[in-house]
């Protein structure tokens, strides 16, 4: 029997806030976090994603990261998922155990090994060293265009056989036969998240239980909203909303993820600085600018985020 993670509805990816001289601006993340899941009625939350920038943070920094995303969580009875991505299993499974000692974490969303290309049969072999040792469950980020590693729906059906697999983080760039047979055939206890921000409104139409969405770092309570009318089967609003949050996404990844995210969001006041780190490098005031007139078309709908959430829950 798979464990109960309620991996149903909006995750955020959080960005993280840095100042204007790169350091971590923890309180701006705290404020982040709980924005989120009160404000914006999210389900919850996902730390160290790509997002966040995991890669160029410290050791140090990431267990900030992890432990004030986990405070916002218990303080607001969320889920907690948190990115483990590297091609490395036997370090992977070091990583897994530590999370799951803290006895914070609901889950860890894990990238097919990237780089190394190891195939599906090796892929499958990682994700199952993972979860016989890993001690969490897991949700499989499928994200071919990052790891140079497709996975087909018969590994995905494979994997979310495997009594600590309970979902896919589903980012392939496209939605297609293989994306339908997946939905129309998915384990029991297998969410299918959506993780194409542009697209995530027709993948929820075709059955997609939520979505981790970067875009939710603005307009966190509409992206909250859209799920919740596609599962009333709200179908004429949600394209609506759907067709309006899909131009903003468009605009948030104009350039390089978090790098228009954290403008618009320093924009807003939400955070001291749009500042990344190397090799990133901050969005052009034009792409921030368009993206930040899309984020401020927010519709009186953000008031109904009590309701979005409760919707999501259920």
């Amino acid at each position: 029997m798979k464990p109960e993670a309620k991996l149903t509805g909006l995750f955020v990816p959080l960005v993280t806030p840095f100042t204007d001289d790169l350091r971590l601006a923890p309180d701006a993340l705290a404020r982040l976090a709980h924005e989120a899941l009160s404000v914006g009625g999210a389900r919850g939350l996902v730390a160290l994603g790509t997002t966040a920038e995991a890669a160029t943070l410290t050791t140090e920094e990431r267990r900030t990261v992890v432990r004030i995303c986990s405070a916002a969580c218990q303080a607001h009875g969320a889920p907690l998922i948190v990115g483990v991505g590297t091609n490395d299993t036997a370090a992977a499974i070091t990583t897994l155990r530590e999370l799951a000692q803290s006895g914070e974490v609901a889950a860890a969303l894990v990238p097919a090994p990237p780089y190394t290309r190891p195939g599906e049969a090796g892929t499958l072999a990682h994700f199952t060293a993972l979860a016989e040792q890993g001690g969490l469950p897991l949700v499989v980020y499928d994200i071919p265009y990052r790891t140079a590693q497709p996975l087909s729906t018969t590994t995905l059906n494979a994997l979310g056989h495997l009594p600590e697999v309970v979902g896919v983080k589903y980012a392939t760039g496209a939605i297609d036969a293989a994306a339908m047979e997946l939905l129309g055939s998915a384990a029991p206890g297998f969410a299918v998240l959506g993780g194409d921000d542009a697209v995530i409104s027709p993948l929820l139409a075709a059955g997609a239980h939520g979505g981790i969405l970067a875009s939710a770092n603005v307009r966190t309570a509409d992206f909250a909203e859209l799920i919740s009318l596609w599962r009333r089967d709200a179908a004429g609003p949600a394209r609506r909303l759907g067709a309006e949050l899909a131009r903003l996404s468009a605009a948030l990844f104009a350039e390089p993820n978090p790098t228009v995210i954290k403008g618009v969001l320093h924009a807003q006041g939400r955070i001291p600085s749009p500042a990344v780190r190397l090799p990133l490098l901050a969005a052009s005031a034009g792409s921030v600018r368009r993206a930040t007139d899309l984020a401020e078309l927010a519709t009186p709908r953000t008031h109904q985020a009590p309701q979005a959430h409760q919707e999501a829950v259920a």
